[in-house]
């Protein structure tokens, strides 16, 4: 874990034509925090997993406040929990929380348990979201507890996003490499005014031959006979994989607007070679800053600002481009790992990216 890797624009790659924000991260919308919680264990079971948290408005505001936001799902073969709520009102109040698929119900407990203010946290349902980690982390572990809950909430922050194998991430492969939590973000105009549109992934899906970047069949030029595969897809009942994707914006939204955003996602997800495989748990949610409602005071929402539709579509050419490179930075900052029953899922060779690309 140990030796230094690589961003796909440290390489020399860009993606889009859209600017950037300053740290090319979801942390580049104003007030946003992440943070993540590695469990990496040899004894008594061997444990590649973990916890990735983003705060739409940092700690201060968490349960408190609140903002628009939707969601999308490409192909259903997982779980989000709180999506009923979210769809309902079209609004979150709540930590996202990035896991495994075995960490779903101690994660959704713990960050349940860590709410300080249980009376007025009634109105709101956390969301935990999930990928499969059980070929790197032992499944029957069922490790995750409201401690690590708590580790990956306290170690929140603005600024630089840790990715690749960390978090929720991980255990987690994309298109037959390691991979893990990877971030992007765009600036885009709208009405004559500056808007950025993040994105978080924590990305587990995909085979080798389907992997493009910027257009070009990356995979294919990287044969297993150099970069060995890992043998999960040989074993009886082991699904594809999925993807969580989280799109954050600081244009003033509507609920319904985040949605359409949300879907938008799924655009960049089949840029790198994202199928939506029958076995395969693809979802997206998005939510705007742009609005912050005080859920505990009284009376209207007042001086909401919504972005009519008309113009909303340098937005989606955002989260589309930050999506895709969102994805490519998972695996690009992923190293070589061996987990559970020595099993080995190997880095993308970044060398061999570069002579492919540039």
């Amino acid at each position: 874990m140990s030796h230094q890797r690589k961003r796909l624009r440290d390489l020399g790659i860009e993606v889009g034509d859209l600017p950037t924000g300053p740290l090319n991260a979801i942390t580049d919308v104003s007030g946003l925090e992440v943070g993540h919680c590695t469990v990496w264990e040899e004894t008594p079971s061997v444990l590649r997993t973990g916890i990735t948290a983003i705060l739409p408005l940092g700690k201060e505001k968490l349960w408190s406040h609140g903002v628009f936001a939707g969601s999308s799902v490409f192909n259903g073969y997982g779980e989000m929990t709180g999506r009923g709520w979210l769809e309902e009102a079209g609004q979150l109040s709540s930590p996202i929380l990035l896991t495994s698929y075995y960490g779903v119900g101690a994660v959704h407990r713990g960050i349940n348990q860590l709410c300080d203010d249980k009376d007025t946290h009634s109105g709101t349902h956390p969301i935990v979201a999930e990928t499969w980690d059980g070929w790197l982390s032992d499944p029957n572990a069922f490790a995750l507890t409201t401690e690590h809950v708590a580790r990956a909430m306290n170690d929140t922050h603005s600024g630089p996003v840790e990715e690749g194998c960390v978090g929720g991430g991980t255990g987690m492969v994309c298109h037959d490499f390691k991979a893990g939590i990877g971030t992007s973000s765009r600036e885009v105009n709208v009405l004559g005014e500056t808007y950025t549109v993040g994105v978080l992934v924590q990305a587990n899906y995909g085979d080798r031959k389907d992997l493009r970047i910027n257009g070009v069949s990356v995979g294919e030029q990287i044969p297993d006979a150099d970069v060995p595969v890992p043998d999960r897809k040989r074993v009886p009942h082991v699904e594809d994989g999925s993807i969580i994707i989280v799109v954050a914006t600081d244009a003033p939204l509507s609920s319904k607007q985040c949605d359409r955003l949300a879907r938008r996602a799924t655009l960049g997800l089949g840029r790198t070679g994202g199928y939506g495989h029958n076995g395969s748990g693809d979802y997206a949610i998005a939510f705007s800053t742009g609005n912050i409602l005080e859920l505990r005071e009284e009376g209207m929402h007042a001086n909401l600002k919504i972005v009519p539709e008309k113009d909303i579509n340098p937005l989606f050419h955002g989260v589309v481009q930050a999506t895709e490179e969102a994805i490519v930075n998972s695996i690009c900052k992923a190293t070589t790992t061996i987990g559970y029953k020595g099993r080995v899922v190997h880095e993308l060779p970044l060398e061999r990216l570069t002579s492919i690309l540039i």
